[in-house]
């Protein structure tokens, strides 16, 4: 009886990977992103208030960023959003599980709560190598396994889809020379600490996504390839998952999918070396593909990665599209530029309707609107932000220019940004229900 029962759990799950989890579904809205909203709305008028109010409605996704957001009856945790869900017939809910040891190994200044090796003041020791067994267990036992029991309690009457560990694995495939993700731990902590989330999330009737970063980040063709050799070192059955998410919290155009012409199989090369110039899946407005990245736009990015998956690993992966923030392809001087991007507005509602044949499920806020990216080194109280990441102070940087407000800290509410990105809107005919 034992045997045929794990059977058809494994038959759910695999049912579940193989299937468009967001067809069908309503999309979980947050009352507590619409009372933030609504504080901005207050003090709107004409354009940006009628798209401000329009956003109430509009799904987005909830980030899992300290074990204290597990517990609770608020919809500012796990527990108390499922609850609500659940009470509203069943609503799909998109959470973001984002915790790992060391984690934002690459980031000037990291908001993570888990350590391998920790500093007096609670931060992370980035310098110790090891294998990170202490820290390791603590995500495992405090954050994962705990995870894991409320999502349980809800399963069977909520849509879940997780994405797991945005810029993780991405920092792996090109930041080792960076110390802080190349030493030991750090490496350790990744990979056990993925794989670990992976297999044991998985069990579970929900759906995952594994984090794969932007088109400005693993568009060369060396640095996709190593991303998928580091997936592949994970040692996990990649039919626990339906694919990967990218463009996480950043500002990448979704853009046009172009015809695939290849030399090696491998990287796309129909707009390289000055080719189809004129074609609209060709803009390049990071210079991208000048400096030969094929990955120009999104959905181009992902026809690269659905690519290679197929070839190296016979894994064929779907894709969820961060539009939240990339309603506008060519405010940036630099691709590389990701905090409170001035100039920048909201992109696509959520939605399943994408082009044909572009491996993309849906497009969906995954990164909450209005969220600060990060601080400016005066906070807007006057003092000093106690992590300050000098990527807060670009040129790009809403606060780097005098006549701006000072940014909060990472996840606050940042009411000047959401109405820059409310006035500059390009959220298409799509609605938030899918078709």
């Amino acid at each position: 009886m034992h045997t045929k029962v794990l059977f058809l759990l494994a038959l759910i799950h695999l049912s579940l990977q193989t299937t468009n989890p967001f067809v069908g579904h309503s999309f979980y809205v947050n009352p507590t992103y619409q009372k933030n909203l609504q504080t901005s709305i207050s003090t709107s008028s004409g354009q940006v208030k009628t798209t401000l109010e329009s956003m109430l409605t509009i799904s987005s996704a909830y980030w899992i960023d300290v074990k204290s957001k597990l517990h609770g009856t608020s919809t500012s945790s796990v527990e108390g959003i499922l609850t609500d869900a659940k009470n509203q017939g069943g609503k799909l809910v998109v959470f973001i599980v984002y915790d790992l040891p060391n984690r934002d190994c690459h980031a000037k200044a990291s908001n993570g709560e888990i350590c391998c090796n920790y500093n007096t003041d609670k931060t992370c020791d980035y310098s110790a190598t090891g294998d990170c067994s202490a820290g390791i267990n603590e995500y495992k036992t405090t954050y994962i396994d705990p995870l894991y029991e409320v999502l349980d309690a809800f399963d069977e009457s909520v849509p879940i889809v997780l994405i797991i560990e945005p810029d993780s694995l991405p920092n792996l495939a090109t930041n080792l020379a960076d110390a802080h993700c190349g030493n030991s731990a750090t490496q350790a902590a990744y990979l056990t600490g993925v794989s670990y989330a992976i297999t044991k999330l998985s069990t579970l009737k929900l759906t995952l996504y594994l984090d794969a970063a932007h088109g400005g980040w693993l568009g060369w063709e060396d640095n996709f390839r190593k991303f998928v050799t580091i997936v592949k070192s994970l040692n996990v059955d990649l039919s626990l998952l339906r694919g990967f998410s990218t463009n996480v919290a950043n500002y990448q155009p979704v853009g046009e999918k172009c015809p695939w012409v290849s030399a090696d199989g491998y990287r796309n090369d129909y707009c390289l070396g000055g080719q189809h110039t004129t074609d609209i899946c060709c803009k390049d407005p990071c210079s991208l593909i000048s400096q030969w990245d094929a990955g120009n736009n999104e959905l181009n990015f992902v026809q690269l990665l659905a690519n290679v998956f197929a070839k190296d690993l016979n894994y064929n992966p779907y894709f969820v599209i961060d539009t939240g923030r990339n309603g506008v392809d060519n405010m940036r001087s630099f691709s590389g530029n990701w905090c409170n991007v001035r100039g920048a507005g909201i992109g696509f509602a959520p939605t399943t309707d994408t082009p044909a044949g572009s491996f993309v499920d849906a497009y969906f806020w995954l990164k909450t609107p209005g969220e600060s990216d990060g601080c400016t080194q005066i906070l807007p109280d006057g003092t000093n932000c106690p992590r300050f990441d000098s990527m807060c102070g670009s040129q790009d940087s809403i606060g780097s220019q005098g006549s701006e407000p000072r940014a909060p800290q990472a996840g606050a509410w940042f009411d000047y940004q959401i109405k820059m990105l409310a006035e500059n809107a390009h959220m298409g005919e799509r609605t938030e229900i899918s078709l």
